[in-house]
């Protein structure tokens, strides 16, 4: 790693198929915790969201910004698609993670 800030684009969801929310963030291990955590009161708390399905890494805020509002703007079944390219079983990607 050289030092660099990265930025995260996430996608969590309540289970396989299910409730979907994403995310952008500097610090996903964080995050990811504060939602599994119910740290912060909000959609995710309310239901249930926390299973870490999908993310990927950006150099820049604007370039991670503008991804993360494209997404939310995809239809479900393209959510769906690009989740299940990588993660067909909706593994939580986290699972391993020290949280």
């Amino acid at each position: 790693m050289n030092g660099e800030k990265q930025y995260y684009v996430y996608m969590l969801a309540s289970s396989k198929h299910g409730t979907i929310y994403i995310g952008v963030t500097s610090n996903l291990l964080r995050r990811v915790w504060e939602h599994k955590e119910g740290v912060i009161e909000g959609f995710t708390a309310k239901y249930g969201v926390h299973r870490l399905v999908w993310y990927e890494v950006h150099q820049e805020i604007g370039e991670a910004i503008l991804r993360e509002k494209r997404l939310k703007k995809w239809n479900r079944d393209w959510k769906i698609k690009l989740i299940e390219e990588d993660n067909p079983d909706w593994s939580d990607l986290s699972c391993d993670w020290d949280l």
